[in-house]
Order: structure tokens, then C-alpha cells, then sequence
């Protein structure tokens, strides 16, 4: 029981997170992101509390990575100044490792379900935080590819995205 109401706390304070980077940056494609982000935080606190006070929950497929792609489509001409970019790949740095956290938490408590329905729930979230963790991984490669890609896109080889 102590370890769900960690689990909330850890979902509410992501929630939070992002609520407040997208504050920070709503001149910038990191506001949809961290948006989609903190409403997904949010449904998994909402369903960790239900599960907590033993109540009925629905697990529902987030709308993040799907949304996202929409992000990644626009980014293909991305271009920002040195300063901005740097500041956008510290928060894909931390999101990220606060997303690791959280499937490495969520997998060991896959691993102890104790029924059908707990174990559903336990591979929900680690989906969950592994594509949100995927979102955070592909904004920061396109990121990284509009600052590093120099010279004409016709020449030399690169993974294709």
C-alpha cells in the first residue's frame, strides 16, 4: 500500500513537471508535448488511486505517441537558436531519465503482481512510460539532427527518420 501511494505521488509530481515546462516553453513544440505528457501522468495517478481504494479502473491507451507523430512531422524543418535548443535537450535529458525511473518502478511491481488484474495494470504503466520515454527519445534525435546536420541532406549517409 505504501509502495501505491509512492507510486501516486511519483505520477502526480511528473503531472506537475510537465504542466510547468509547458508553461516554460509555450512558444515552442515542447508545450503540446509536455501537455499530452502531464494529462498522461495524470490518468495513471487517477488509476493507481482507484486501484489503492480497491475501486474499478479502465486501463485506456494514451494519445501521447500517437499525437506525437504529428510533432515529429512538423519538426522535419525545425530551427531554433543554439541557446534554445540547449535548454529543450536538458528537458528531454531529465523527462527522460524520469521516465526510465518509472518503467525500472513499474517493472518490479509487474514482477510481485499477485493476480490477472495487478499484473494488467503493471504492464499498462510500463507500456505506458516506455512510450512516453519513446516520444521524449525521437523529439530529442529530431532536436539533435536539426542542430548537427550542417552540410546538405543529399550528401553522405544517415539512419533515415
Amino acid at each position: 500500500m505504501r509502495d501505491l501511494k509512492f507510486a501516486i505521488k511519483m505520477e502526480q509530481d511528473g503531472e506537475k513537471y510537465y504542466l510547468d515546462q509547458a508553461k516554460i516553453n509555450q512558444e515552442n513544440s515542447l508545450h503540446t508535448v509536455c501537455l499530452l505528457l502531464a494529462k498522461d501522468e495524470n490518468n495513471h495517478a487517477r488509476i493507481l488511486t482507484l486501484k489503492l481504494n480497491d475501486e474499478t479502473f479502465m486501463l485506456t491507451e494514451s494519445e501521447a505517441l500517437s499525437k506525437a507523430k504529428t510533432i515529429f512531422t512538423n519538426l522535419r524543418d525545425f530551427k531554433t537558436d543554439a541557446k534554445e535548443t540547449a535548454k529543450q535537450l536538458d528537458f528531454y535529458r531529465m523527462a527522460s531519465e524520469m521516465e526510465k525511473r518509472s518503467i525500472d518502478f513499474y517493472a518490479r511491481f509487474l514482477a510481485l503482481a499477485k493476480d490477472v488484474p495487478e499484473k494488467m495494470l503493471f504492464e499498462f504503466l510500463v507500456k505506458q512510460e516506455k512510450q512516453h520515454f519513446e516520444v521524449l527519445d525521437e523529439l530529442a534525435s529530431q532536436l539533435r539532427n536539426a542542430e548537427e546536420w550542417v552540410e546538405s541532406a543529399e550528401f553522405g549517409v544517415r539512419k533515415p527518420y
